[in-house]
């Protein structure tokens, strides 16, 4: 099976500690990790190492964490023979807060994730043709990822868009209509149709208005209050895994890789976002962004327990 990530890829330096600090504090951590980051780049390890053939595009810096982003996608089972090397802007970097509670507060600088554009697609216009699942995110230029998804859908593969970070101003009806899936959170639900979902009743509402604005399946996640979704004559929700968190970054990106990787072996509807959820709730039990993703025994494991 074939998965092209078209998107962001940092190196995340992540600290641990009591509690997050309030503006203006010094605080002492307990301990730091530096790792692989970026919603791009944490989906494709994700869909990798459940065993798809991934495959990602973006671009890093001429910097030495450019290098290191490589050498992790390389590591986590993803073909960088498409990451391009920006030679005007740093590497992407994101700095993470995380407390004990596993809640965290991230800084994003997005770098070289901001040079792509339209070009970036038409330069790997047969690898998009060939790609049976398109992942997407925010943390790159939406004309560059639009782009991307047009060529996709021209020959028949799905678009999944994972709306993050949601633009203040939400998203035109446009974009809507040009992608397959939508994953948002509660911020990023709340951001485009203006409903923060808190429970299942009201997530129905939400996922009516995704689709009055012309999206053919929306999946909304509500963290620990589980996921609701709705297209293509299913809808239904699905309760959280009950696992012990120790961690959140990343979980959301491991459950859109997770997704990509059920609907392109031929899972429904509910038993893609099944499969999804279990994803990322394994994701949240391990510190770390990419490095968090689970193998697929690991959530066939959980699914079945």
């Amino acid at each position: 099976m074939t998965i092209v990530v078209f998107g962001s890829v940092n190196i995340d330096i992540t600290t641990y500690g009591d509690r997050l600090p309030r503006p203006g504090e010094s605080m002492l951590g307990q301990r730091y990790v530096i790792g692989q980051g970026g919603k791009g780049a944490n989906q494709a390890v994700a869909a990798a190492r459940l065993g798809a053939a991934t495959h990602f595009v973006g671009r890093t810096g001429t910097d030495i964490l450019g290098g290191l982003a490589r050498e992790l996608l390389n590591a986590g089972g993803v073909s960088t023979e498409n990451l391009m090397v920006d030679p005007s802007r740093p590497t992407g970097i994101a700095v993470i807060a995380v407390d004990a509670s596993a809640e965290n507060a991230i800084t994003f600088v997005a770098g070289a994730n901001m040079g792509l554009d339209p070009s970036d697609a038409e330069r790997v216009a047969p690898l998009l043709a060939g790609a049976e699942v398109l992942l997407l995110q925010l943390e790159v230029p939406l004309a560059a990822s639009l782009a991307a998804a047009a060529r996709v859908r021209a020959t028949g593969g799905v678009v999944i868009l994972d709306p993050a970070p949601a633009p203040a101003q939400g998203l035109a009806d446009a974009v809507f209509r040009q992608v397959d899936v939508m994953t948002p959170n509660e911020i990023e639900t709340e951001a485009l149709v203006g409903i923060r979902p808190t429970c299942p009743e009201n997530a129905v509402e939400a996922t009516r208005r995704l689709a009055e604005r012309g999206l053919a399946i929306g999946i909304v996640k509500m963290g620990a209050r589980g996921v609701y979704f709705r297209g293509r004559g299913a809808e239904g929700f699905v309760p959280v895994y009950p696992v012990k968190a120790v961690d959140t970054v990343a979980a959301g990106d491991c459950f859109n890789g997770g997704l990509a990787f059920a609907l392109r072996r031929g899972d429904g509807l509910e038993a893609a976002v099944r499969f999804a959820a279990a994803c990322g709730a394994l994701a949240t039990t391990r510190p770390g962004a990419s490095a968090s993703a689970p193998t697929l025994a690991e959530v066939e494991a959980l699914m079945r327990a």
